[in-house]
């Protein structure tokens, strides 16, 4: 049953970011991909091949929320993003980008209204495609130490920090829910103060 054409259903765009393809599968850049990959095996629902991506709808809480892989590699995120929110006429305020954030310590969580690309292509083109740098962003820490930014982030995880990571996957699943559901505002007092 599609929900899609129903005006009345409010409805969510949520992106994780990553680069598409089995070589990147289990980078570090693929963060946003894999959280939604997450998402997907949780709740039993899969992703189907169109326009710029990877898409999935799911009803949730009674909205619809798209779920966007985008398949336009990370540096051109935007692009797939800025066509989905037009395509299905979804307004800023319910647009939630997910991405891996060097700055962050390793495996935390921090959820923002808006702020810099931090040094991210995605974020940075998302930014540009879409003329604002006000929407959502849930950034999951990948920084561990001194290290070459480039190379690092397109590094495969450690089978040690593979664990580490998906035990942590489920905060930022109750995080992105907790979005739609309660809204950004109230979102962030609940979860950015006490994910460390």
């Amino acid at each position: 049953m599609s929900y899609t054409h129903s005006h009345s259903i409010k409805k969510f765009l949520i992106i994780g970011l990553g680069n598409p393809g089995y070589l990147y599968k289990r980078t570090r850049h693929n963060l946003g991909f894999m959280i939604l990959d997450q998402i997907s095996n949780k709740y039993f629902f899969s992703f189907s091949k169109k326009k710029l991506g990877l898409i999935s709808e799911f009803i949730y809480d009674d909205k619809l929320l798209f779920f966007l892989k985008p398949s336009t590699y990370i540096n051109h995120s935007g692009i797939a993003v800025k066509y989905w929110m037009i395509k299905e006429k979804i307004i800023l305020k319910n647009i939630l980008i997910i991405s891996d954030d060097i700055y962050l310590n390793f495996g935390d969580f921090r959820l923002k209204g808006k702020g810099g690309s931090g040094g991210h292509n995605g974020l940075k083109n998302i930014e540009k495609e879409i003329g604002t740098s006000h929407y959502a962003r849930l950034r999951f820490g990948i920084n561990k130490s001194h290290f070459d930014k480039k190379s690092y982030v397109l590094e495969n995880w450690k089978n040690e920090e593979i664990d580490f990571i998906f035990s942590r996957l489920d905060i930022g699943i109750k995080i992105i829910f907790s979005f739609v559901k309660n809204g950004l505002q109230k979102t962030m007092n609940m979860f950015n103060r006490t994910i460390k």
